[in-house]
């Protein structure tokens, strides 16, 4: 795989990896706008086919302020994930600080559509702007 991924979760044989990285040419940090795209795959590491449903994400800014997102699928998809396989996509999240945080859950469907969570890690969205401290 040429994708580092930087966090990782697996819950009930679903791996979920990220990649969030800041994408200076979409940020306008002069007008409080910074822009991330991040990479997630979903690898099915269990025995039978697994559906995503519904995905739910809490971002929060350096200052604190938290945003809930909920709906269907991702990216306007809702795959079939068969044991073995992944499935790999990308979308972005604008923050109106140089940093902030995601994590979320994705809404599974398994065997006999039974309905399970899988944890999304929390993962940083950090910009060259953003103060680092060590504490």
């Amino acid at each position: 795989m040429s994708r580092e991924f930087l966090y990782e979760a697996t819950t009930h044989g679903v791996r979920v990896r990220v990649k969030p990285e800041y994408q200076s040419d979409q940020s306008s940090p002069d007008e409080g706008y910074y822009f991330w795209s991040y990479t997630i795959e979903i690898q099915n590491e269990g025995a039978v086919p697994v559906q995503l449903k519904t995905r739910f994400w809490r971002i929060t800014d350096a200052a604190g302020r938290t945003e809930e997102v909920r709906g269907p699928g991702v990216v306007g998809q809702t795959p079939v994930i068969e044991p073995g396989q992944s499935f790999t996509y990308s979308s972005g999240c604008p923050l109106p600080t140089p940093s902030g945080i995601m994590v979320g859950s994705y809404q599974m469907a398994g065997d006999g559509g039974v309905l399970f969570d899988v944890a999304v890690p929390a993962f940083s969205l950090d910009s060259p702007f953003t103060v680092k401290s060590v504490n």
